[in-house]
């Protein structure tokens, strides 16, 4: 491997080595399915369902970011949408596909890296995000912002639920810079509405919200300690 840093691209490359998760750490973390884990039930986010219902998001092309077993690219495309759905887990893409198997429905789950994934600019009405962004190193977040921007559609929507600062599922409060003193993310990082807004300012925000805890007897996947956001890109011109 070579060590020699002589980029930007460079530098970013020998921060993700000190503290990305590798592939092998999410294909065991999905490898056994009976693990109690709460978003391993097969429903879809409580606030994505929410959106359609109110007729804020319609059926469109969709990418999904950290994709998971599969649960909300169901939804989308049961909703008419065309998906996109990108993990860096082997395990989690099977599930996934096993899933959507299930509904006979296509979908096109994309096994890699998010920051990897050739996307045409443009594309894309939705980009939805549920539980990756938390995993996000600050080194990658303007890239991943960028990835956000460069693939919607002017007036598309962009949605995210991630942990709160301090949570009940984590949340780590550290700051950016204590992430790299300590060479980790502890779990996953936590944010405030503020640090949302601010993170996310080149976007119009339509909502930031708590995630609504659901009853177990729901269709619909709630739980406390998330922050569900949604944002709209600017359109061409507007301010």
């Amino acid at each position: 491997m070579k060590e020699t840093i002589r980029s930007h691209e460079d530098l970013l490359d020998m921060l993700d080595s000190l503290l990305r998760e590798p592939a092998g750490f999410w294909n065991e973390f999905y490898a056994n399915r009976l693990k109690r884990i709460p978003f391993f039930v097969n429903k879809p986010d409580e606030n994505l369902v929410a959106y359609f219902n109110k007729g804020v998001l319609k059926p469109g092309n969709v990418l999904e970011l950290g994709s998971g077993p599969g649960r909300n690219a169901v939804y989308f495309a049961e909703q008419g949408c065309r998906v996109d759905a990108v993990d860096l887990s082997k395990e989690s893409i099977d599930w996934a596909k096993e899933r959507a198997e299930e509904r006979n429905l296509e979908i096109n789950f994309i096994q890699n890296n998010i920051f990897d994934v050739q996307i045409d600019d443009g594309t894309y009405d939705i980009v939805y995000d549920s539980g990756c962004f938390h995993h996000i190193a600050p080194h990658r977040r303007n890239n991943y912002i960028e990835l956000v921007e460069n693939a919607l559609k002017p007036g598309g929507h962009f949605a995210i639920t991630c942990f709160i600062e301090g949570g009940e599922l984590g949340g780590s409060d550290m700051t950016d810079w204590d992430v790299y003193r300590e060479r980790s993310l502890n779990g996953g990082l936590g944010f405030t509405e503020e640090k949302l807004r601010d993170i996310f300012g080149s976007f119009e925000a339509v909502e930031i919200r708590k995630m609504r805890k659901a009853e177990e007897a729901e269709e619909v996947f709630g739980v406390s300690g998330l922050w569900t956001a949604l944002f709209r890109k600017k359109q061409i011109g507007s301010r």
